[in-house]
């Protein structure tokens, strides 16, 4: 059975993230975009990171330029802004493709597995992931990461698995 710990992903600053490396932690897996409304979400992504990463969380966003075209930006000019505006310190992998044929394996296989309707249809779709690699559940734009919703998922992946 696949597991999002199978998958890599390029580095946004160079190397490889290799999710196997959080083998047994829950992620939250983001696709990013510098130039969009729920942009400032970076700021409740952060907030949500420094809460939970001694628990064991592990935040991951993704930049996409997918929808809108609103992550045109260069690595160095995404990783810029991303630290000056908004402190990012969690992982951030390099600009790839979310959707459709050309996108990346990892969210393919999020495709795949969280149907549909969990399927990204435009920048800031959140998926948990837990202890086990399987997604946990999925939240749109709309929800934000420092909501109840996702604050409270966060909590019961951490503790039940």
């Amino acid at each position: 059975m696949t597991t999002a710990y199978d998958f890599t992903l390029p580095g946004l600053e160079g190397g490889t993230i290799n999710l196997n490396d959080y083998r047994g932690r829950p992620l939250l897996i983001v696709n990013t975009a510098s130039k969009c409304g729920f942009t400032p979400q970076y700021e409740g992504l952060q907030a949500i990171w420094c809460q939970f990463k001694k628990a064991g969380l592990v935040v991951i966003g993704v930049p996409s330029n997918d929808f809108g075209k609103q992550e045109p930006g260069t690595a160095s000019e995404i990783a810029d802004f991303c630290h000056r505006n908004y402190g990012v310190s969690f992982p951030m992998a390099a600009r790839g493709s979310v959707k459709g044929a050309n996108a990346i394996p990892l969210f393919q296989w999020l495709n795949k597995e969280c149907g549909f309707l969990g399927r990204p249809r435009w920048n800031f779709y959140k998926y948990l992931i837990n202890r086990s690699g399987q997604p946990a559940a999925w939240f749109s734009s709309l929800t934000p990461p420092t909501s109840p919703r996702v604050r409270d998922a966060i909590e019961r992946t951490l503790l039940n698995g």
